[in-house]
């Protein structure tokens, strides 16, 4: 079996070890020769390498590691680049999520306003790797799930549309995993659904099993009363994750024939958002104190003691999604995947060039996306107001333009009025300075 290269773009990344030890335990699936990381930040990118290097050693010796912060190294020979980058770290992610709260707007790092200051800011540093890509492994596919996705994505269709580049997210297989759950399944495999929608933004219409019996209306019960919170809940997740899956089902009471992505409640409740949102101590704060300690304390155990028992790292299961895909593409399996693509029809009522999260079947040459049909008002109007946002976002970024953002942030359904949305963004303009695009 033919044996593969992979970069990791985004090696200093607290998710980095995860995603090593599940390529590692996806072996048979993915044969590895060579395994590379990528960071413009080498001080943080070496303790996640240095104990990656020992889980490696231990693991699978025969595989070929580096990293490294010239790009040159870090992208020649390679068959896929696995990017999750977080341009500015936790420190501007705390940004967009405190200024918008100090407006009384929801602060949330893929959605509202905080969502597109992180977008301004994203849309380079993706540029930036596919550029590299393109120049030394033109052959190679980019496997990116750097957030904010939707953004990200209309930036790599607008501009570099010749680009092998797939934009995917794992919010949606989460869910699906709580499903399985919640209906008594082994896991998500065993369903086949259909799902609509933008990134962080859309609703399932069908979920079947394998043997095509509709599973539909036991979930949407159980949803209607109870969230995606399962039957056994997990006593390791977080409360505001918690609250996040059951306030699912006071979104789904929107539209009760279909199940909602969580992140819906960001654009339907906003205030209650806010109302429950502590402005001096945001998620940005709760992942700085726990996992980023946690997952640097434990790489550091690691490399001194040489051995990777010194270290908890747990294994990124969610992250198997990437293996999947870069497995359909690698030995053309034609599975069926949850990808971000043009519509271009998928979706019949809705803009042909507007970037959509929808089932398709990924294969060699890429994903061919599957025909959703018509959908209804509810759902294309929200999109269509959302979709918007991120193509005003992209010609903000492209053009320089302040009066372009300005009317993307006063467009989000998270933000009361334009005026509100002007202070929010010369609050963000002033934290952003050495990030985004001087604005004119």
């Amino acid at each position: 079996m033919k044996k593969f290269s992979v970069v990791i773009a985004g090696g200093g990344s607290t998710f980095t070890p995860g995603i090593v030890l599940m390529l590692l335990a996806n072996q048979d699936r993915l044969p590895l020769r060579a395994l590379k990381f990528y960071d413009n930040d080498g001080a943080r990118q070496e303790v996640i390498a240095e104990a990656c290097k020992v889980i490696l050693r231990e693991q699978a010796p025969d595989i070929d590691f580096c990293y490294t912060t010239d790009p040159q190294t870090a992208f020649s020979d390679v068959d896929f680049v696995m990017a999750h980058i977080r341009v500015g770290k936790y420190p501007m992610r705390e940004k967009d999520e405190k200024i918008p709260l100090r407006h009384g707007v929801v602060g949330q790092e893929t959605c509202g306003p905080g969502g597109i200051a992180y977008g301004m800011r994203s849309i380079g540093g993706v540029l930036e790797l596919v550029d590299y890509m393109q120049t030394w492994s033109p052959d190679a596919w980019m496997l990116n799930y750097s957030n904010p996705a939707a953004i990200v994505a209309e930036a790599t269709r607008r501009l570099r549309p010749t680009a092998k580049i797939l934009n995917i997210c794992d919010m949606p297989i989460g869910i699906e995993g709580r499903m399985a759950q919640i209906l008594g399944l082994q896991d998500r495999k065993q369903m086949i659904t259909r799902y609509y929608g933008l990134n962080h933004f859309g609703w399932w219409h069908s979920v079947e099993d394998r043997e095509g019996n509709d599973l539909m209306p036991a979930l949407r019960r159980y949803v209607s009363e109870h969230g995606y919170i399962p039957p056994a809940n997990d006593a390791h997740t977080e409360a505001s994750w918690n609250d996040t899956f059951a306030k699912a089902k006071d979104v789904q009471a929107l539209d009760p024939d279909t199940l909602p992505n969580t992140y819906l409640k960001y654009y339907l409740y906003p205030d209650y958002v806010v109302a429950h949102a502590n402005p001096e101590r945001t998620r940005a704060n709760e992942v700085m104190d726990h996992r980023e300690k946690h997952v640097f304390s434990a790489c550091r155990a690691i490399t001194e003691a040489g051995h990777s028992a010194a270290g908890e790292l747990e294994i990124d299961e969610h992250a198997s999604y990437i293996v999947d895909l870069a497995a359909a593409i690698a030995f053309n399996t034609q599975q069926r995947m949850l990808l971000i693509v043009p519509n271009n029809g998928a979706i019949a009522n809705f803009d042909a060039d507007a970037m959509v999260e929808i089932p398709c079947l990924v294969g060699k040459n890429g994903p061919e996306p599957l025909t959703v049909g018509n959908i209804p008002h509810f759902q294309k109007g929200l999109m269509s107001q959302q979709v918007a946002v991120e193509k005003l976002v992209v010609d903000a970024w492209e053009q320089g333009s302040y009066l372009k953002l300005w009317q993307a942030i006063t467009l989000s359904k998270t933000v009361p009025s334009a005026s509100v949305a002007k202070a929010i963004l010369d609050d963000l303009i002033d934290a952003n300075k050495a990030y985004w695009p001087p604005l004119r």
